[in-house]
């Protein structure tokens, strides 16, 4: 934990195009679990455009001014 006297460090990210404020540093899985999405089938991510398998999540390190977007996949006819 940083002493009192370090400001906490706080990043901008865009989460399907709306600017998201979190402490740094944050993960693919941290930002699912605040999202309190499931870790589950039928849920892709992408960040910059670029798909991150499921593999990567708990290591991906997300950056100042991501842009991640969350896909979920629906049923229907």
């Amino acid at each position: 934990m940083l002493p009192a006297s370090y400001p906490e460090q706080i990043m901008k990210i865009f989460i399907n195009n709306q600017p998201e404020e979190l402490q740094l540093p944050q993960t693919v899985s941290v930002v699912l679990d605040l999202l309190q999405l499931p870790h589950t089938r039928g849920i892709a991510i992408a960040v910059n455009n670029q798909i991150v398998p499921k593999i990567q999540w708990d290591a991906h390190q997300l950056q100042e001014n991501d842009k991640l977007t969350v896909i979920k996949a629906t049923q229907g006819g």
